[in-house]
């Protein structure tokens, strides 16, 4: 069972037990074939909702935006059967793979973990070492703690910008109709969108509020992503 959606065995990356671990360029995201939908931060909207579907989902740590990827369990529609990516920008979540954080409760102590089966992983040298001979991180590994923690800043940032959404009562369960010449019932469910009346119903002060915290900017940028659920049945229809 996959955890995080696309990981298979998260593992506390050490010096001890991958002192002497390399990694090769990713070159495939056959990894995240399975999963139809991940998280987004609010960094990545402008760019985001060029190609996907931004939504809300309910999760353990508040209201999260997410990019739809696929209209069934277990098919993502971005990546073909060579496991390249087939958009000009692949989400964060995906190209931290295969690297994360873990945090205690108090999210005050952050651990960098690795899937440790990942098939760029090796002993033979191929790629980049993640330590050096004196034990000490190598750039690459320097690299991505570094993309982890702005991640998790901006994850944290995400996670105020969707309370603040909850908070004002914006954002309703919809479903999306994507009929299918084989499935004309299909319909996409599960998730939340904001409400257009509703926003047009927040007091001035609010607005003025958000539009200070670009939180404005990023409604905007969801409910211009939607129209990207069109796109996402045209991607449907050649796999049917």
């Amino acid at each position: 069972m996959k955890q995080l959606l696309i990981y298979d065995n998260l593992t506390p990356l050490t010096r001890q037990d991958h002192g002497n671990l390399s990694l090769r360029k990713l070159e495939s995201f056959a990894f995240a074939r399975q999963t139809n939908a991940v998280p987004l931060v609010v960094a990545e909207f402008p760019l985001a909702a060029i190609e996907y579907a931004i939504v809300f989902t309910d999760t353990e740590e508040g209201i999260v935006p997410a990019a739809i990827l696929g209209a069934r369990n277990g098919e993502n529609l971005f990546v073909d059967d060579n496991g390249r990516w087939n958009a000009a920008y692949a989400p964060a979540f995906v190209r931290r793979y295969p690297f994360a954080f873990a945090t205690d409760e108090k999210a005050e102590r952050f651990t960098v973990m690795i899937d440790p089966g990942h098939s760029g992983f090796n002993t033979s040298g191929e790629g980049d070492r993640l330590f050096n001979a004196d034990g000490t991180s190598a750039a690459l590994l320097e690299t991505m703690i570094a993309f982890l923690q702005d991640y998790q800043g901006m994850f944290a940032r995400t996670k105020i910008f969707g309370a603040r959404l909850a908070e004002l009562g914006l954002l309703d369960e919809v479903e999306a109709n994507l009929p299918l010449p084989s499935d004309p019932q299909r319909k996409l469910a599960g998730f939340k969108i904001v409400n257009r009346a509703k926003l047009k119903s927040i007091p001035a002060d609010v607005l003025a509020e958000m539009l200070r915290e670009d939180e404005l900017e990023f409604v905007f940028l969801h409910l211009f992503s939607l129209r990207n659920l069109d796109r996402l049945k045209d991607k449907l229809i050649p796999r049917t």
